[in-house]
């Protein structure tokens, strides 16, 4: 297959079980440094930096395979991917919504770690039977850094995925997740800390050698990203255990319920009735929710043509994910995530519509409401 430029992602060089795969451009950056570093060590002059070349494509093929094997549990658990990037940071997979259970999360993140341990059982066989130098070389290469980066991976803490092991576990037995990822994203930082220090210090003091400067940057810059990553998470979980804290009933408004049949007009008199109504509501004979009336645009109608005008004219379907069912005691978690949205399938709302489980419409929530009760908090 021929790659094909992406102008967001980069270029797509294929697809796992339907999964697009890029590389972006910023690949290239990691590419010459390995090149770079790693060609004149080699010590074959220069198909040194032949050797070091297949030595980055490998790492590419390893980072796939880790990305692959999150994406493919996801794929089997139900979730939505929407595709797979390798990028200067290593890469990434894009999901189409949060996962929804400890369990699922977990499979997820486990899955990459264990695609790189199969890599380096691979590479120890290929090692220990082929005789030639060079891909003998490659091959202990490719197990020594596919088993570096999975330990390194199963650290205990966010961003990496040991860190969403923490962030399941926690959450399996508190029934928040935003408290998982609280704690997660402060393992995080730690272990960000610890590793960083003895990157740079003390490993160089025990081995009474000085750090070289590539490794000191790239110890800096791979710090930066996961400290970044960690304290994005600790922010997130705070967003969610106050949203967790909230109840439905303290984000409902009331809501003027009109039938198909009604005039603009009875919108009109129903929201005078009811004055802290934010919306109003059209349902079909069942009772079921059709849409809502934008009241936007009937505010510009001439009240003399409100009588006549069906309530209908002024219609707005909802969109996916507009009806949330929950009762006022139940947790926010559910509204605010049918407000956020969750990807292209479903790009959030600026209000929904709340009923309970028997379908009773409860009244509406909007996004700017439960933005100012969360700033309250």
């Amino acid at each position: 297959m021929s790659a094909a430029p992406s102008p967001s992602y980069g270029w797509l060089i294929g697809r796992v079980s339907g999964i697009p795969v890029y590389i972006a451009g910023s690949w290239a950056v990691i590419a010459a440094v390995i090149v770079l570093t790693f060609g004149p060590r080699v010590g074959l002059g220069t198909t040194g930096y032949l050797v070091a070349a297949a030595y980055a494509l490998l790492l590419l093929l390893s980072v796939l395979v880790h990305e692959a094997g999150h994406a493919i549990a996801a794929r089997a658990l139900g979730g939505r991917v929407d595709r797979i990037v390798a990028n200067l940071w290593g890469g990434h997979t894009v999901f189409g919504g949060a996962h929804d259970s400890p369990r699922t999360s977990a499979l997820v993140a486990v899955a990459g770690p264990l695609g790189n341990v199969a890599l380096a059982v691979l590479g120890w066989w290929g090692s220990s039977v082929l005789s030639a130098p060079i891909p003998g070389l490659l091959a202990g290469a490719l197990a020594y850094s596919n088993l570096l980066v999975a330990i390194f991976n199963l650290l205990p803490g966010l961003p990496l995925d040991g860190g969403f092991l923490v962030e399941a576990a926690v959450w399996g037995v508190s029934g928040s997740r935003g408290r998982g990822m609280l704690v997660a994203g402060w393992s995080g930082r730690i272990i960000t800390a610890a590793v960083a220090a003895w990157l740079a210090i003390v490993e160089p003091l025990l081995t009474q050698t000085a750090p070289d400067l590539v490794s000191l940057v790239w110890v800096g810059l791979i710090g930066a990203f996961l400290w970044r990553g960690a304290t994005a998470s600790i922010a997130v979980g705070r967003t969610r255990v106050a949203v967790e804290a909230m109840r439905v009933g303290q984000l409902l408004r009331p809501v003027v319920v009109v039938p198909a049949h009604a005039s603009a007009q009875t919108v009109v008199d129903g929201l005078i009735r009811v004055p802290e109504a934010a919306a109003a509501v059209v349902v079909d004979p069942t009772g079921m929710p059709v849409g809502w009336v934008d009241l936007a645009t009937l505010a510009g109608e001439p009240e003399t043509a409100l009588a006549g005008a069906p309530a209908t004219a002024f219609l707005v379907a909802g969109g996916t994910g507009w009806l949330v069912t929950a009762q006022p005691a139940d947790s926010a978690a559910t509204v605010v995530q049918a407000l956020a949205g969750n990807g292209t399938d479903h790009p959030g709302h600026a209000v929904v519509l709340v009923r309970d489980p028997a379908g009773a419409i409860l009244g509406s929530v909007s996004l700017e409401d439960a933005e100012a009760a969360l700033v309250r908090r």
